[in-house]
């Protein structure tokens, strides 16, 4: 094998552990929440909504290839409805689920930068 392809394998290994670190955190950071998941009309605490997620994330895993994959596909919206997920945080204004988890990727990753 020539150093390029066992840098291109090495690399991807490294990417594909970063992007499943960053979905792991996604996980954590709905199962711990205070926040209320809404789904077409009903209301789930985190790990009623974390079951459903993890659901979903193993159902489309195959196309998952990056945190944001793992957002639209796993936590945006009902496949069966189309109605997007909301999040209801006390003291808040309602918020896509999409936009939610976003903000927190966002956050993860600028954690991670600075360390």
């Amino acid at each position: 094998m020539s150093l390029g392809i066992v840098s291109l394998l090495f690399y991807s290994q490294v990417s594909l552990a970063a992007v499943q670190n960053e979905i792991n955190h996604l996980l954590g950071f709905v199962a711990s929440t205070h926040c209320q998941y809404e789904r077409n009309g009903e209301y789930h605490l985190g790990p009623k909504a974390l079951a459903h997620i993890e659901k979903k994330y193993a159902y489309y895993k195959k196309e998952i290839k990056t945190a944001e994959d793992f957002i639209a596909l796993s936590a945006t919206k009902s496949s069966m409805s189309g109605r997007e997920y909301l999040v209801h945080c006390p003291n808040q204004t309602v918020i896509p689920s999409k936009t939610w988890l976003l903000m927190e990727l966002k956050a993860f990753r600028s954690l991670k930068a600075a360390q």
